[in-house]
């Protein structure tokens, strides 16, 4: 299971040209995706970091604030090809991904997760074609694997 986290000054997404969710105030933005194999045990580790990563800024200039310290938001959106493997040829393989039952239930199962750690969650919508528009504030930008040092080779 792979998420990229992002320190954001607002997102959102749209799906047809409406809006499905916005997120007005900084926060993160967390791309995730799911890998053949992953559980919850994965997304529980993920969900935990994420809402604990301490990226936002104390009065002194130090990252040393999570999400919950400053009131921020947080928007998950899923994003299955973070395992989009590109290593050969110019067409990127899927293969690693998770079917996407399985990658659907994870999402969710991840977005309730973030839940209990922080209240202002919002999600994209899993398997629709989404736009996503940010601010990325700094930029800071962090990818998380779990499990951690994950090849992206063949199991």
């Amino acid at each position: 299971m792979k998420i990229i986290v992002q320190r954001v000054k607002d997102a959102s997404v749209h799906v047809e040209g409406k809006s499905v969710c916005s997120m007005e105030k900084h926060g993160l933005l967390i791309y995730f995706a799911v890998r053949k194999g992953d559980n919850e045990k994965n997304a529980d580790f993920l969900a935990e970091k994420a809402a604990g990563l301490r990226i936002f800024e104390d009065e002194k200039g130090k990252m040393n604030l999570s999400v919950k310290d400053v009131d921020g938001a947080i928007l998950i959106v899923p994003e299955f090809t973070l395992y989009g493997d590109c290593s050969k040829g110019k067409r990127p393989g899927f293969d690693l991904s998770a079917p996407p039952i399985e990658a659907g239930r994870l999402f969710e199962y991840f977005a309730d997760k973030i839940k209990t750690f922080h209240k202002n969650v919002f999600t994209g919508i899993f398997r629709s074609h989404m736009h996503v528009h940010s601010t990325n504030d700094g930029p800071v930008t962090f990818i998380i694997e779990h499990p951690l040092n994950q090849k992206t080779e063949n199991r």
